[in-house]
């Protein structure tokens, strides 16, 4: 029987939903990456339909000159191949080719560029102009102020900060019980001003749930007194960036990249702060070193009169 790419790729979307759970925003990417893949197949061959076993490293090499020549980022295109061989991968465990052509193309080499991370004043402006904002009284600002001051008093994931429920937080202790990756929990510090915040933030949280008729665990709820979500996060810290920091690229990931900095810069203990953030691999945490040197080393530039 021949396998043609088309059937395959949707019956490897299928997988993606219902076996793997995915989001539908890693489906979408899947699947126009795929579809972007089996129409360069499609062309180069000249037919309407393309068989698996006629796909082998040359096309998929030609592919990625292709991608190349069309002026592709390199993240872009390790993004689509990386899709390209997870594909391969599938069809192989299911049997329906016996080797992963895939296998015999690099990666292209990307540019390892350290991040730009917030320093501790850019960090305290930002969230001042915040408090100034939640200081009117206007309820939206008063939850955004708290999300902001927890996901750097914590260093938490997004999602695990959208995945908070109000019983989590121990606000006697200053701590917040978090479930990470694999569902493994931790116990992570926050500071008085994130309290502070969170303590502002309670009662817009029950008016809320009151005008909705609703009744919620999660900590931090939408305008409909439903959980808020990470993109809805992101989204909102992006505007207040674009507001009062528009020289600066601002995301979640970069104000848990700027606690775990932050941190480090004032001598706490790497495996301390590895333990904070989650990571199973302290050389995970041991990027953020590698910023804090080069930062301490532009200061030294600076402001040594030997350097």
């Amino acid at each position: 029987m021949a396998f043609l790419v088309t059937e395959l790729i949707e019956r490897y979307i299928q997988y993606l939903q219902y076996e793997r759970n995915a989001s539908p925003h890693t489906v979408r990417n899947y699947r126009s990456d795929l579809e972007q893949f089996r129409n360069f197949l499609i062309q180069h061959a000249g037919e309407e339909e393309v068989a698996i076993k006629s796909v082998d490293a040359l096309r998929i090499r030609a592919y990625l000159a292709y991608l190349f020549e069309a002026e592709k980022k390199k993240t872009s295109i390790a993004r689509k191949l990386s899709a390209v061989r997870a594909f391969f991968k599938f069809l192989v465990r299911d049997r329906i080719i016996a080797e992963n052509p895939s296998k015999a193309v690099s990666t292209p080499k990307l540019a390892r560029a350290l991040p730009r991370v917030m320093t501790e004043e850019e960090m305290n402006e930002f969230l001042n102009r915040i408090a100034e904002g939640a200081a009117t009284g206007d309820p939206a600002l008063i939850r955004d102020r708290a999300i902001l001051e927890l996901l750097y008093a914590s260093g938490l994931r997004v999602s695990e900060l959208v995945g908070l429920d109000l019983r989590q937080v121990n606000f006697g202790e200053g701590m917040v019980l978090v479930r990470g990756k694999g569902n493994k929990e931790r116990i992570v510090p926050f500071g008085s001003k994130a309290r502070e915040a969170i303590h502002a933030y309670l009662p817009v949280r029950e008016r809320v749930l009151h005008e909705n008729k609703k009744s919620s665990g999660a900590l931090f709820l939408n305008q409909r007194g439903g959980r808020l979500t990470a993109r809805s996060v992101d989204r909102l810290l992006k505007k207040y960036a674009r507001q009062l920091l528009p020289n600066l690229r601002v995301s979640p990931h970069g104000l848990r990249h700027a606690f775990a900095s932050h941190l480090l810069a004032e001598g706490a203990d790497l495996r301390a702060i590895q333990e904070m953030l989650g990571h199973k691999s302290l050389a995970t945490t041991q990027k953020y070193t590698q910023v804090s040197i080069k930062q301490l080393m532009e200061v030294y530039d600076k402001s040594h009169p030997k350097a």
